[in-house]
């Protein structure tokens, strides 16, 4: 028999803010993130220079020698997001996460950018003075959870999901299924991505980044008709999944719970997007979820605000409906925060789920009319009330994922 699964705890950095109650209140601010960055200015060819950095982070004074010597940026970043998202569940410290029962998915697109050019100094300088026995835990493409693993001296599964746009996802994805089949009973869930010209540059030589680097304000714009590309951003993202009665037996809070998922690829293309198996990810998740379509309220979009996905995710979003659905991109706000935004979006679905309060797409004046026909959140948001969410995102390679939670 299944067993149910539970969202107890969540913890992110984001340019929005350091902790979720930062993130939804800027929000409803309705304002973007998105900053030039000036010393992007000096990389010849590279056509954008707008990013959305997480802004006032420091490494937390109680992270020593000890436990940064293995940790880049990207690192830090996602061990502090379960930091405070084991503290929202109650668990931080706490003994039985050492006892078998409890693991760790956690993604990003790659290690720490300063450590992978310290790995590959050697290949030009034909030396080896710029590595030493840190250098690959830092570069290496599962250092997110490997680094909360140590930390938190876990024993039990650990699955990195390096697959860019879709970590964060897939790896609540896969906690979800550990627990739903009784291989655990906690998994840490969630992505990270520290900032960097390079991860902007991968758009930018496909030409799909904004180049509006005079009114960073004024973009990224999904599903716009005038978009002009996507906005790289940073952040972490991590959720708490415990077994119901698990959580219920040591009295945690409930914030949501994870009814269903799905996942496919496209085996078609490395970099274009196929509507068609995006369109059945999206079924499978509502068919994992056990509800009809119509039951499900709100779709937290992956808009990248790039002229081939944002269409491929809206006709396969309308076709797995049947309906208009309501939909907005969070992107519009932080950018693309590549491995991270699979679980900040997730976080924030479901805080808006619970708060009845849905953030619009941001520089949304005119719908793409190729793009599917959607309810699109526009203006100052929207109140309404659902029991069901929706988070979709989708990655290079063809990798789809979608995730249905409901209200706790």
């Amino acid at each position: 028999m299944d067993r149910r699964v539970v969202v107890t705890g969540a913890g992110l950095l984001s340019p929005m803010g350091l902790d979720v109650e930062r993130l939804f209140s800027n929000l409803r601010s309705c304002r973007n993130f998105v900053r030039h960055m000036d010393d992007w200015v000096k990389y010849k060819g590279m056509h954008t220079h707008l990013a959305a950095p997480i802004v006032g982070f420091e490494k937390p004074d109680h992270y020593g020698r000890k436990e940064l010597r293995s940790m880049g940026r990207v690192a830090i970043l996602s061990t502090y997001a379960t930091e405070l998202a084991l503290k929202d569940a109650g668990l931080w410290g706490e003994a039985e996460l050492r006892n078998g029962r409890a693991g760790v998915a956690y993604g990003s697109s790659s290690g720490s950018i300063d450590s992978i050019c310290d790995f590959y100094t050697m290949m030009v300088t034909h030396t080896v003075g710029s590595m030493n026995s840190a250098t690959y835990i830092k570069v290496m493409a599962h250092t997110c959870a490997v680094n909360i693993s140590v930390m938190l001296k876990l024993t039990g599964r650990l699955v990195p999901t390096g697959t860019a746009c879709t970590s964060g996802s897939l790896a609540i994805g896969n906690a979800f299924e550990l627990i739903r089949y009784g291989v655990q009973d906690i998994m840490i869930a969630g992505g990270a991505e520290e900032l960097s010209p390079t991860g902007a540059v991968v758009f930018d030589t496909l030409y799909a980044t904004s180049t509006r680097n005079d009114t960073p304000a004024l973009t990224p714009s999904p599903y716009d008709r005038d978009r002009d590309g996507l906005v790289v951003g940073e952040g972490a993202g991590t959720l708490i999944l415990e077994e119901y009665e698990h959580a219920k037996a040591r009295g945690a809070k409930i914030i949501a719970e994870v009814v269903g998922f799905a996942t496919n690829t496209d085996g078609t293309h490395v970099t274009q997007p196929n509507k068609d198996t995006m369109a059945i990810v999206v079924r499978d998740a509502i068919a994992s979820s056990g509800v009809p379509a119509s039951e499900i309220g709100y779709v937290s979009g992956h808009g990248t605000a790039t002229a081939h996905g944002d269409v491929a995710e809206t006709l396969a979003t309308r076709e797995a409906f049947g309906r208009p659905v309501p939909i907005s991109s969070l992107k519009s706000y932080i950018g693309h925060t590549l491995g991270a935004c699979g679980a900040i979006e997730a976080i924030a679905a479901v805080e808006m789920m619970n708060r009845d309060w849905y953030h619009p797409t941001l520089n949304l004046t005119n719908v793409d009319p190729a793009c599917g026909e959607l309810d699109y959140i526009q203006g100052q948001g929207r109140m309404m009330q659902s029991a069901f969410v929706m988070s979709n995102n989708f990655a290079f390679g063809g990798i789809n994922t979608s995730l249905v939670f409901k209200r706790a």
